[in-house]
Order: C-alpha cells, then structure tokens, then sequence
C-alpha cells in the first residue's frame, strides 16, 4: 500500500493491483480453458446414452414383426403389446427405419407362455402371492452381420396380490413385463451388453 500524507493509504494503487491480478488470472483460465477445448476437439470421443451399439453406415433398418399369442393361456391384447412395445423402444432408442419385413436386421418370435402360479406361502398354508409370467421365443436375424444372429427364449414376471383376480391387474403387469422383454430383446440384438 502507498502512503499518502493526505489521504493516508493510497486505496486506490492496491485496488489497480488487485484489479490487474484478477484481469491476468481470469485471462490464463481462459487460456487454460481454449486449450483444453482445442485437445477435446481434435479427438474422436463418442458417447451414446441411448446404448445402442450400430453402425449407422451399414445398418438402416429393422423388421419387427408381429408377434402371434400361441400361449396355452392367451391374454387377447398380449400380442398387440408385446410387439409395438418392441417397435416402440426401437424406434425411440436408435436411428433405424422400423419395417415389417425385409430389413437389414430381422426381429420376429412368438409369445409360448402365459402362465399364472403360486409365489410366496402364508403362515396359513395359503398363498399370499400370485406370479404372472411371460416367455417369448425370438429369431433373430442379422443380415448385415450373420454371427450376430440367434434364437433365444425371453422370460420376466410379475407377483400381485393373492387376494386379487388377475383380470383386475393383468393390464397393469403386462405392461411391465412387456418393457422388460423389450429392453432384454433390445440389449441382446442392438445393445451388445
């Protein structure tokens, strides 16, 4: 600090100085920031939050077919469900053009189960859990890349309430489990996870 007789401490010099420090500081992050920005842009780094693992270039479209109830048990509205949640998911999750038949990928199966069992036992020998389950046999075929084909079966439940009647909840698990076999499927055919 400068000493003034008249003013005594010359508040103003420090401020200049503190002033041209900051000035100096704020222009080497910048620096440090320009930088940092220049290296980032020069290199290839991709990042896909949506998972999937396609070569756009190669790759362009996807047939989903439909998929026919042939379960002992049939849930009417099943079928319908299972296969546009499929359509759906693919179509919000990756670039390809959603086909009914012919596409560079082929994705068709069948729903072969629907079954209702006993999940957990009561203290009274009852059942307090119901389990709805759904298995769906898939073909999978990869015309750009034949290895990468496969047939598989998917299964995924849900449990309700025993005391419930499953007309009263199937709507609302069958959703459920239809995401779940749609996200297995899709991890399985495009994801690679």
């Amino acid at each position: 600090m400068d000493y003034n007789p008249k003013h005594g401490f010359d508040t103003q010099s420090r401020r200049n100085r503190l002033g041209a420090k900051c000035l100096a500081s704020a222009w080497q992050m910048l620096g440090i920031c320009c930088l940092t920005l220049i290296l980032f842009t020069g290199c290839s780094i991709s990042f896909k939050f949506n998972g999937s693992n396609i070569n756009y270039q190669t790759t362009h479209s996807i047939s989903i077919a439909d998929f026919p109830n042939n379960a002992p048990m049939v849930n009417p509205s099943l079928s319908s469900a299972l296969s546009e949640g499929i359509r759906d998911l693919f179509q919000r999750q990756t670039r390809l053009q959603i086909l009914r038949k012919g596409g560079d990928l082929e994705l068709e199966g069948e729903i072969i189960g629907y079954d209702i069992s006993q999940g957990a036992i009561g203290a009274d020998s009852y059942a307090t859990e119901s389990k709805l389950t759904v298995r769906v046999q898939v073909h999978f075929t990869n015309n750009v890349n034949p290895e990468d084909s496969f047939d598989k079966t998917y299964s995924a439940f849900q449990t309700f309430d025993a005391s419930r009647l499953l007309t009263d909840v199937q709507d609302e698990l069958c959703q459920i489990i239809v995401s779940d076999i749609a996200e297995s499927i899709y991890n399985d055919t495009v994801a690679k996870w």
